[in-house]
């Protein structure tokens, strides 16, 4: 019985088509319109296992695109998506972190794939994926370059998480001599820091799953994990935690309808 789920976030697309216990998956950059994005994203992922959407059970959408795609069966939010696809990728997962293009989340659970409490911010980049593009541009650095120029550098201060007003400090201490890897380092414990104070407000985790597409990126990793006091867990699979989850409740829902639809 095949199911899919899709995850339109503001940087990326990520599809995952489930039979049983397998699965595969699509990423793409979600671009100008989500909604091309999802449907391109459907295609591809059916092309490859060649098959048609009529031999989809379910198709279940989320990420803050999820309102734009015309061809799912239901519509579910990133929260609960993200705990269950984290749990399906590190069972006993208490606590996810997710840190996407434009919005960060700490989502605290029961270990079993059910939302207790979640923090969000999405007002604002601050901490997201989208600050760090910003601050790369400024550092005239490519953003997957970040954590090898702050290895082993001692973070400087930086005392404001806006984009706008972090950009001009960080012009501001390259004018004053500061290296790069200083800076940076500093971007990333003040990401880490603004993070964990979210995850102080719902209670401790004791099996954190990093996801998000900064999850790649190693320095905000482990000073994440230093301000948690837990080691930040990333999977090679962290980034399609929603798109996962997503397909694991469209095949829920496709079980309790006994495999007729959604």
């Amino acid at each position: 019985m095949f199911t899919v789920g899709i995850d339109v976030g503001s940087s990326t697309t990520k599809a995952v088509l489930m039979n049983g216990s397998d699965w595969r998956c699509v990423i793409r950059p979600t671009g100008c319109s989500p909604r091309q994005a999802g449907s391109e994203a459907l295609e591809e992922l059916l092309g490859q296992a060649g098959l048609k959407r009529e031999d989809v059970k379910c198709v279940v959408g989320t990420g803050y695109g999820r309102i734009s795609l015309p061809f799912i069966d239901k519509a579910v939010t990133e929260i609960t998506c993200h705990a269950r696809g984290a749990h399906h990728l590190l069972q006993g997962t208490d606590m996810v972190v997710d840190i996407g293009g434009q919005d960060s989340k700490v989502i605290l659970t029961d270990g079993r794939g059910n939302v207790v409490n979640f923090a969000m911010n999405d007002k604002c980049a601050a901490g997201t994926g989208r600050f760090l593009e910003v601050i790369a541009a400024a550092l005239g650095a490519d953003v997957s370059e970040l954590a090898d120029l702050a290895r082993g550098a001692e973070p400087v201060q930086i005392s404001s998480m806006c984009t706008v007003f972090a950009e001009s400090e960080v012009i501001s201490l390259l004018a004053q001599g500061v290296e790069k890897g200083k800076i940076i380092a500093g971007i990333h414990r003040s990401v880490a820091l603004r993070i964990a104070a979210m995850a102080e407000r719902l209670g401790k985790g004791e099996l954190i799953l990093f996801t998000g597409g900064v999850a790649k990126n190693e320095g905000v990793r482990e000073y994440l994990s230093r301000e948690l006091g837990r080691k930040a867990v990333v999977t090679p699979e962290s980034q399609l935690a929603g798109a996962l989850g997503a397909a694991l409740l469209a095949r829920e829902r496709a079980w309790l309808s006994r495999g007729r639809g959604c």
